[in-house]
């Protein structure tokens, strides 16, 4: 064969094995405005695996998955590993609206964070399970609703979005997460309640509704012991991100120039038998040594 013959071929080769050697960095270190970090992932196989599930990256809207429903995402703390959601079909103080409920998939690697407080609103006191009537026949509240939350409902129910219903007082239900029960599951056909609504502070008015934090406080643990993998944090300090693959879901660090690595973005001598794990520089050295042998052996 002669020489153009085989440089044809060669390059035939290398036109085939450089889309998987030159590509980008597969996972985003951002969504929208939201910074990403570990262990969240803008899609399969970024981030921890575990989390892939339930925190989704869509047209730049980072967005919260459970059996119930689909939440944006409004910011994260990872100081205090805090994601912080929205429901559109809660009420606030701005606006009622009926609702369906609000609810964490059992399995989810999640939790309701402890400042999150629950309202029930518009519920049938004559035949909601929240309520139930002692031997005199008067209503009393099941131990769901929390006595201390009755100024959270007053002064729910004084908004003008909620006040022009004239809902009786005694049918708002206030109560932490904790009283979900172990599957946190709030369902308000169940509960016989048209609507709920959901804050996680009081920015510093607690009498001005107006000015309070709506929406979920979700808290996530990394692991059992909540420790930051070594791993990762040398990853990201390469400038590169957490990640998982192969076939037993393993570590990767996905880097800038689109290979995933074993360890760091900056040691990219260890790799997988994948082409697609080799550093780009090494990379190109080895598609040079593969293309001068298949020069040599069909001249």
């Amino acid at each position: 064969m002669n020489f153009k013959k085989s440089s044809t071929f060669l390059s035939c080769i290398i036109f085939i094995l450089l889309p998987s050697l030159i590509t980008s960095q597969t996972c985003q270190k951002s969504c929208g405005n939201i910074p990403i970090k570990y262990p969240f992932g803008t899609g399969p196989g970024c981030g921890d695996l575990r989390f892939q599930p339930y925190v989704m990256c869509n047209n730049q809207q980072l967005s919260f998955k459970t059996h119930t429903g689909c939440y944006p995402v409004t910011s994260i703390d990872y100081n205090y590993q805090i994601m912080y959601i929205t429901d559109p079909s809660m009420s606030t103080c701005a606006c009622t609206q009926p609702s369906k409920g609000f609810s964490l998939d059992a399995i989810a690697p999640f939790t309701f964070h402890d400042e999150t407080v629950f309202a029930l609103l518009d519920c049938a006191t004559d035949s909601s399970p929240i309520y139930k009537s002692n031997n005199e026949g008067t209503n009393s509240t099941f131990p769901m609703c929390d006595s201390q939350g009755a100024p959270v409902c007053s002064l729910l129910y004084s908004c003008q979005a909620i006040s022009r219903l004239n809902l009786p007082i005694s049918t708002c239900c206030v109560y932490t997460p904790v009283d979900l029960g172990p599957a946190f599951e709030m369902n308000l056909e169940k509960l016989q309640c048209s609507s709920y609504s959901a804050l996680y502070g009081f920015s510093g008015e607690e009498l001005n509704p107006q000015a309070w934090k709506y929406g979920i406080a979700l808290k996530y643990k990394f692991n059992f012991n909540n420790d930051y993998p070594d791993m990762c944090a040398n990853c990201e300090k390469s400038n590169g991100v957490c990640g998982y693959g192969g076939p037993y879901s393993s570590f990767v660090c996905n880097c800038p120039s689109g290979f995933n690595t074993t360890n760091d973005c900056f040691l990219g001598s260890s790799w997988s038998n994948s082409f697609k794990n080799v550093p780009w520089h090494i990379g190109v050295l080895l598609i040079n040594a593969l293309g001068w042998f298949i020069v040599f052996v069909l001249m």
